[in-house]
């Protein structure tokens, strides 16, 4: 809304028309199977895009920033450029301009299947196409080829004590997987900076399909003291990592597909992906950058809220038994929450102003597969009493859940019930996000990321006079 209203309708959309033209043209020559291929094709196209989007629109202004926001964690401010995903207030999250429900429809799926294959999102990630059938079966082999640890590094896993947070064991793999960085090497041996992306894109698609085993190990080792499982051929990404936890039903495997998927992107201004950003614009290789977004996606106001939701409603069952008879009881809940000082977790979101569209479809997956799970039923009461109950204090902006509200009762019907575990399920789908975003940042040679601070004591004599 802010580009069209300082360039106009008409300049906006042929920017729109060039980006999806010269990028969808190249996809369909042929259908070439391999990925990096077709990126060989598309980066010098929108290298020159961009060229020309900064010569014609450089002057231009994205906004203008407040005290309030320097000191609000700079929330709202638009200065970034995320090509993979926008988050928009109404629509939710859309990735290459495509909405959830549409991936739902439009994404190639697993034999049998009828959830999205992440390494499908992952294609339309890097080139704004949706890939074919062949294309993602030649992806997904791809990354099960890679996919095995390096011995040192399930060494190091499995040296690693059992009480540690599985966040700071997820951090402690991704850096022991940066032996091996190709861009790493490539850059000391002084390559030219036009192929850095190439080398980006290695080290990415190496650790995308590495995180799953990296994160399954942790799992076997920290909860269930056995065997470790290695990746089996033939199964896609999602599957091949519940397959590697334990789980080799094909509703948890579904489930995986659909969880990988949505929780893949989310704009680049969220804690964990301006993280890895940030990171990478030094020029770090992809497992520093990545390992940094997830110390970041560790902290409780980011992504570990799919625990505080399981928590409070593990708590209301507590307090009000397992069935809850009248849905007033509930709503008295609720209030005696917000009456304590406390959220209730899962509803609200910074940017959205609607149900969050990565609800809706766990929602439906769940109606699907467990419709009579108690804590589904137990969601979807909160569902129709909570939002009225935000919207009656006043003070919120959004009273809709967002993804944190469901994902962990989906987890916990099929047997996951480790929730201090969780968001190293978040951050491997994060990781395909991510790291599409960050070859697009060497392809098109963003620099490193350089904000300017200033002072309260600056602030007040500027204003004070």
């Amino acid at each position: 809304m802010w580009l069209a209203s300082r360039l106009g309708s008409r300049q906006l959309a042929a920017v729109a028309a060039t980006s999806r033209d010269a990028l969808r043209a190249v996809c369909r020559r042929g259908y070439a199977s391999d990925l990096k291929e077709v990126m060989r094709e598309l980066v010098p196209k929108e290298q020159a895009r961009v060229k020309e989007i900064k010569a014609k629109f450089g002057d231009q202004k994205l906004g203008d920033a407040t005290v309030a926001a320097a000191y609000g964690g700079m929330r709202g401010i638009t200065g970034l450029v995320w090509e993979t995903s926008l988050l928009d207030p109404e629509e939710g999250i859309r990735f290459r301009g495509k909405s959830i429900p549409e991936l739902q429809r439009e994404l190639p799926k697993a034999q049998g299947g009828s959830e999205p294959l992440p390494e499908a999102l992952f294609w339309l990630l890097m080139t704004s196409n949706v890939p074919s059938q062949a294309q993602v079966e030649y992806l997904s082999q791809e990354m099960y080829k890679r996919s095995k640890l390096p011995p040192h590094v399930e060494a190091q896993l499995l040296s690693l004590p059992r009480d540690m947070h599985p966040m700071t064991q997820f951090s402690i793999g991704v850096l022991a997987l940066q032996r091996d960085s190709t861009f790493a090497k490539a850059y000391a041996q002084g390559v030219h900076k036009s192929t850095y992306w190439e080398y980006v894109y290695e080290d990415t698609l190496s650790l995308i399909s590495r995180l799953p085993t990296v994160a399954a190990t942790i799992y076997r080792h920290t909860y269930q003291k056995g065997a470790i499982i290695l990746p089996k051929e033939g199964l896609d990404l999602a599957a091949n990592y519940a397959h590697m936890m334990g789980y080799d039903d094909a509703q948890v495997h579904e489930l995986m597909r659909l969880y990988l998927t949505i929780h893949a992107d989310h704009e680049g201004g969220n804690v964990s992906a301006h993280t890895a950003n940030v990171v990478g614009s030094a020029l770090s290789d992809p497992y520093l950058a990545f390992s940094a977004a997830l110390n970041g996606l560790a902290g409780p106001l980011h992504g570990l809220a799919n625990q505080e939701v399981l928590k409070w409603l593990k708590e209301s069952r507590e307090h009000l038994g397992d069935k809850v008879a009248d849905k007033e009881q509930l709503a008295a809940f609720c209030r005696d929450t917000l009456a304590s000082g406390k959220v209730i977790p899962g509803y609200g979101h910074a940017v959205l102003r609607k149900t969050d569209p990565r609800y809706t479809c766990q929602r439906e997956f769940a109606k699907k597969h467990l419709p009579g799970d108690p804590l589904f039923k137990l969601v979807s009461d909160l569902y129709e009493v909570v939002p009225d109950i935000l919207l009656a204090t006043g003070k919120v902006k959004n009273p809709w859940p967002n993804v944190d509200a469901h994902s962990g009762v989906l987890l916990q019907h099929y047997g996951i019930k480790e929730e201090n575990y969780y968001t190293v399920m978040f951050g491997v789908s994060r990781g395909i996000g991510i790291g599409a975003a960050g070859i697009w940042h060497r392809a098109l040679g963003f620099p490193i990321e350089r904000p300017k601070s200033t002072t309260s004591d600056f602030i007040e004599a500027k204003f004070a006079k």
